[in-house]
């Protein structure tokens, strides 16, 4: 059986991603699983996809803990211990990761010796968090690393998944697709089946008992130490919004209430202020922003300026 696993961020086109395998699995003949896991729902937060494809009835359920390949399309994910890129990974498993780095890079940091192989990228491509097409590149290259799926099963699967989107939209992932799938023909089949996973094996996971605590610390807000605070939610941001104070209207109980995770306060002279420890990036105040005083600012190229502006003080 082949156990997939997609790795990457809110809004990146992970679900996606593991549909259009699944479904390329499936024009193939294969009995297929395919299924998103959500944590936070927030453009932005980690989440993952997992597909199984098997010659027979596949009996396994549940997240896959044990993967012959996991793709990860958000490279700044690896860090994360929420996300559990690496959960189950082994020497068995191929590791295909969204980055400018060497697989050899990647293999000295992971310290692993396994087989990592990087997605590629055209040379236009300057911010690869906002790469466009990531879900139908990530299906494509897993797709040809499987060694068991031809590009015409792979483009009639995404055209089925995308079809409703409209042609244009179809003919742009389609190229993308196909592209990656050609250029992991040097890794064709290098994805092995992986054998059945005995249920003897299986242990019971340990329950965590939760205390009663009173409302002003464990209430959907972030009041005092202990809490939500405590986790730095701000990584999961690949676009940060920021406030023009010269448009800003001071109109921030507009931008402030409806922050669902109340990560926008309000200063003294009623002006608005985001604290980026906690913002995931959802961008739901740019969009109701009234005088449009807020943008979305991809993430790296804001902390490049914020290291600019600390170095010239």
């Amino acid at each position: 059986m082949y156990r997939i696993r997609f790795h990457g961020r809110g809004g990146q086109g992970i679900k996606t991603a593991s549909r259009i395998l699944g479904s390329a699995f499936f024009n193939e003949g294969f009995e297929v699983q395919d299924a998103p896991v959500y944590g936070a729902e927030r453009r932005g937060a980690p989440m993952f996809a997992y597909v199984r494809a098997a010659r027979a009835p596949i009996q396994e359920r549940g997240a896959i803990t044990h993967p012959d390949l996991v793709i990860v399309a958000d490279e700044s994910l690896v860090p994360v211990p929420a996300a559990n890129v690496l959960q189950g990974v082994s020497p068995h498993t191929v590791l295909l990761i969204n980055s400018a780095e060497s697989p050899a890079t990647w293999k000295e940091r992971l310290k692993r010796i396994g087989s990592i192989v990087t997605l590629p990228v055209s040379a236009e491509v300057t911010e690869r968090a906002e790469l466009p097409y990531i879900g139908a590149i990530c299906a494509g290259a897993a797709a040809r690393l499987t060694g068991v799926i031809r590009n015409a099963a792979l483009a009639d699967a995404l055209r089925a998944e995308l079809g409703a989107h409209g042609e244009a939209v179809v003919a742009q992932n389609l190229k993308q697709a196909l592209a990656a799938y050609d250029a992991m023909q040097a890794h064709a089949g290098s994805v092995v089946e992986g054998g059945a996973i005995a249920a003897t094996d299986y242990a019971m996971p340990e329950w965590v008992d939760l205390p009663f605590e009173a409302a002003r610390i464990a209430a959907p807000d972030v009041f005092a130490p202990g809490t939500s605070v405590q986790v730095n939610t701000g990584v999961w941001r690949t676009l940060r919004p920021v406030i023009d104070y010269d448009l800003c209207h001071r109109c921030a109980w507009v931008c402030s209430t409806l922050c669902p995770d109340s990560a926008i306060q309000v200063r003294a002279d009623g002006a608005p202020q985001i604290d980026y420890d906690h913002c995931k990036g959802c961008l739901i105040c740019v969009t109701v922003c009234p005088p449009h005083a807020i943008r979305a600012v991809p993430e790296r190229e804001a902390q490049q300026a914020e290291e600019m502006k600390g170095a010239t003080a």
